[in-house]
């Protein structure tokens, strides 16, 4: 709650929340103890008041395990068909509940889990998806089925718990109702037959349903309905700015490690938690200088994680030298007021006690014990060594002792006893650095037994005949051990440094090969091939589309195809930004595991990796790998995203441009000869006779001319119409460019009277090969040009044969073309200004230009200055005609 300038204000998370419950369905959860005391029932009498009311409710699934009173209360309400056509025994349609989408649905039994190829593993993944889209949803949970207290509840009753649900399900429920009913009422039931039929009731009076049994879950019901009566009060607190007294923000900090019984102090920690209503984050450490676990170790550790999250908690993972200072540097970090740790009640007198330690540096922050109950529990497991190590382990000491054995003896003549020890201490050394800490404890023994064996008086006896040797040989054990667990340690910083190396130059690798892909399908292709190196499984990658349509965008090995099944993993997995796939909670058949590739809010790739169920999971080392693959990727991929908006940002503003040139022109192009024919219609009309002929004849001779004009204008865009569609066919036959030449400068002349042109022709021009008609146009389009642009000076036409091609040239001189723009000319509408400031023409004579001569495949292009630093050149190359050469 916000208190800032003396105001009690909201609090903003709890308005936050608030506001994400807003879009989202409601979960309604009936809580019970046990099977029997009516949760099915008063869920259904609920909703047959709320169907009478109006409601549009619907029984997605309904166990009434043969009750016909509860049969009973489910008629007249709508139902859902089950899969499998089973009235009883099938399943929960989820689609047809998502297609259907009533206001209120009814699935009972929230623990259940689903058959194999369900696209979810267990119910409450099936409810969390109808809750998303917006559908209230009743249903029912047993107290047992609380992950956190599925231990517990087995210990009670004696009976394992099969099926659970994590505690987060039942904390983000928006309502939770307390069936409740006193055990001997419910024992009553169960005698009468109204809970379980036959020989079951018996089974269960004998088991389940005693009455310790039973008050225990009792209390375990009312103990976790009470806490959530709690969450709900402050929740309503915080919202409406109403000030407390609220409960002490508790905060534990939960430590665990890569042993059995860690799974343990998880749960009683979850428990904990809930009973004080606080928060809890769970840290996984691990020795700085070791090497990774095995894989089992690490499978297990990964599991135990996986399970804090199910039960509510924040995890973290760290590697410290020290775990002590690491636990209580965190600690202060999360102001925790509580580390929970566990302690085995049995382990080694000589090994230093991690919960002791921490207990005695822990200061004012409380520590709580977890004790080990289940027999054989052990909070350290070594690595297993594969046989290739233990023969290295032993092998190592044995061969570095023996040698340095054979060469005192060889040097003792030579060099004094004192030396010699020196020997052992670097056999140790070598073992330490070659073979891991075991072989140098090893090489230790076996170096203090040669050393007493061969050196020391009496020698070839295993006895000290001088005191002072005694403490000479003590000291030799305990230097020859401390140097060996030094070196040893070493070795495993060497190792571990080595392969953070190899990680790191991965990363690099593939952020050098990211960083030189240009667009989308170079980033994809990198990114699958890398994935395959670097995790050694197929990898394939899904791009979004316009439509966010996911696409198979690259795969490597490449032959790889997604199914039907797979594809809808993958769509999963980009429509909720959450993993799918293997072993997930969504289709966890499916043998590809999917991950988003996310860029704020944004889904732009979905990767997928194959895999197999012998290998199970990935290891943590693979997650982070993958993760930081990802992240990656994620850039690069937004860097393409950005690019393509970028480019066409680009089309669209020169779209704008040449629209925008294009109404300029029109308004300036069409405007100017219409208002000129009009006004000389106006005055033919209006004076007729009256006016003198001279006069009229000029009106009538400039109505032609503006018309002439316009005729040209129009023709001149019907023309770069065609062009761009692709509508101009041009010949391909010998053209007379002579002919052709003179043709368009009789043509320019009679629409430029004053135009003066200036033609060269070499002798024996060959003909070129292209279209006379379009060359034709071309050549007027240049001299119009040059009429414009020239400065009323002469322009001058040559032609020549260079080579295997005919050359043409226009040249004019007038002011000429910047050397940047000397390409811009042939856009359209593109018009530079005349000597008066005033551009002219439409700008699309240069580009309907090499619009006609690329179509005859020619070449054309500008150059500028072309005549006594001044002038443009316009150069047009066609190739000679085959009949000439």
């Amino acid at each position: 709650m916000d208190q800032s300038n003396g105001k009690t204000r909201p609090d903003p998370d709890a308005l936050l929340q608030l506001a994400a419950r807003e879009r989202r369905g409601k979960l309604t959860i009936f809580l019970g103890m046990a099977p029997g005391v009516g949760k099915t029932f008063a869920m259904l009498d609920r909703a047959r008041a709320l169907k009478a009311k109006g409601t549009d409710v619907v029984v997605g699934l309904v166990e009434t395990h043969g009750r016909d009173d509860t049969a009973a209360l489910a008629e007249g309400i709508e139902t859902l068909p089950r899969l499998g056509g089973q009235e009883n025994y099938g399943e929960l349609d989820l689609d047809a509940a998502l297609v259907r989408r009533p206001h209120l649905l009814i699935v009972d039994e929230l623990a259940h889990s689903n058959p194999e190829g369900a696209r979810h593993p267990k119910r409450y993944q099936d409810i969390a998806e109808l809750v998303d889209a917006g559908i209230d949803v009743w249903t029912a949970l047993n107290i047992q089925h609380l992950e956190s207290l599925s231990d517990l509840v087995a210990r009670i009753a004696g009976v394992p718990v099969r099926e659970t649900v994590p505690d987060v399900v039942l904390k983000n429920a928006d309502e939770v109702v307390l069936v409740d009913l006193p055990p001997a009422e419910l024992i009553e039931r169960l005698k009468a037959g109204k809970v379980y039929l036959g020989d079951n009731a018996s089974r269960a009076l004998e088991g389940f349903f005693k009455p310790a049994t039973l008050t225990a879950l009792r209390e375990l019901s009312l103990r976790r309905a009470a806490n959530r009566v709690d969450d709900q009060m402050v929740d309503i607190l915080r919202q409406g700015a109403i000030e407390g007294p609220w409960a002490s923000g508790e905060r534990l900090l939960v430590c665990i490690g890569p042993d059995e019984m860690s799974e343990q102090v998880v749960r009683e920690a979850s428990r904990l938690a809930t009973g004080l209503n606080a928060h809890w984050i769970v840290l996984s450490l691990s020795q700085s200088h070791g090497l990774p676990p095995s894989g089992a170790v690490s499978d297990r550790l990964e599991a135990t994680l996986q399970l804090a999250e199910r039960l509510g908690a924040e995890t973290r993972r760290e590697a410290a030298p020290d775990f002590v200072e690491a636990i209580l540097k965190t600690a202060r970090r999360e102001n925790a007021t509580q580390i929970v740790i566990g302690r085995s009640t049995r382990g080694a007198f000589w090994r230093r006690s991690l919960p002791d330690a921490l207990l005695r540096q822990s200061g004012d922050v409380n520590v709580h014990f977890v004790a080990v109950r289940r027999p054989g529990a052990r909070l350290v497991w070594p690595r297993k060594r594969r046989p290739a190590e233990w023969m290295l382990a032993l092998a190592a000491p044995v061969l570095a002792v023996s040698a340095t054995t054979a060469l005192g003896l060889g040097l003792s003549a030579l060099v004094a006893l004192q030396n010699l020890s020196m020997l052992y201490l670097a056999a140790v050394l070598l073992s330490a650095v070659v073979a891991g800490r075991l072989s140098a404890l090893i090489a230790s023994l076996l170096s203090f037994l040669a050393y007493n064996l061969f050196f020391i008086e009496p020698a070839g006896r295993l006895t000290v005949a001088r005191p002072d040797e005694v403490l000479s040989l003590a000291i030799f054990v305990a230097v020859a051990l401390a140097a060996g667990q030094l070196a040893a340690r070493l070795r495993l910083s060497i190792d571990r440094s080595l392969q953070q190396t190899r990680q790191a130059q991965a990363l690099l690798d593939f952020a050098r090969k990211l960083s030189g892909a240009f667009g989308q399908e170079e980033v994809v292709e990198a990114m699958a091939s890398h994935l395959h190196g670097a995790l050694g499984r197929p990898a394939v990658v899904l791009a979004v589309a316009e439509a966010n349509e996911l696409t198979l965008a690259a795969a490597w090995p490449p032959d790889q195809q997604l199914d039907d099944t797979a594809m809808v993993a993958a769509r999963w997995a980009a429509d909720k930004r959450e993993a799918a796939g293997f072993l997930t909670g969504t289709l966890p058949q499916v043998t590809y595991f999917f991950r988003p590739v996310l860029s704020g809010q944004r889904v732009l790739a979905v990767v997928g990796l194959g895999m197999r169920h012998e290998d199970g999971t990935l290891s943590e080392r693979e997650q982070r790998t993958l993760n930081a693959l990802i992240e990656q990727s994620a850039i690069a991929l937004d860097r393409a995203r950005l690019a393509r908006e970028s480019a066409k940002a680009s089309v669209a503003l020169e779209s704008e441009k040449v629209q925008a040139a294009l109404l300029s022109s029109l308004s300036h192009d069409l405007r100017t000869p219409l208002a000129s024919i009009t006004g000389a219609v106006t005055s033919l009309r209006e004076l007729g006779q009256r006016m003198p002929e001279a006069t009229r004849a000029d009106l009538l001779a400039s109505i032609e001319e503006e018309a002439v004009r316009l005729n040209r204008f129009v023709g001149n865009l019907f023309e770069m119409t065609r062009i761009e569609a692709g509508m101009v066919k041009a010949r391909h036959t010998p053209v007379d460019v002579s002919g052709v030449v003179n043709a368009a400068v009789d043509r320019a002349k009679r629409l430029h009277p004053g135009l003066v042109v200036e033609v060269s022709l070499a002798d024996a021009l060959p003909p070129a090969e292209g279209d006379g008609t379009l060359l034709e146009q071309v050549l007027v389009n240049l001299l119009d040009n040059a009429q414009k642009y020239g400065g009323g000076m002469p322009a001058s036409v040559y032609a020549r044969r260079e080579g295997g091609e005919v050359i043409i040239s226009v040249t004019d001189e007038g002011k000429g073309i910047p050397e940047g723009e000397l390409e811009r000319i042939f856009d359209k509408f593109y018009r530079r200004a005349r000597g008066d400031g005033r551009p002219a023409g439409t700008g699309l004579g240069l580009a309907i230009a090499r619009g006609l001569i690329t179509a005859m495949g020619g070449t054309i292009r500008a150059e500028s200055p072309a005549v006594r630093r001044r002038g443009t050149r316009f150069v047009i190359r066609l190739p000679r005609s085959e009949e000439a050469k």
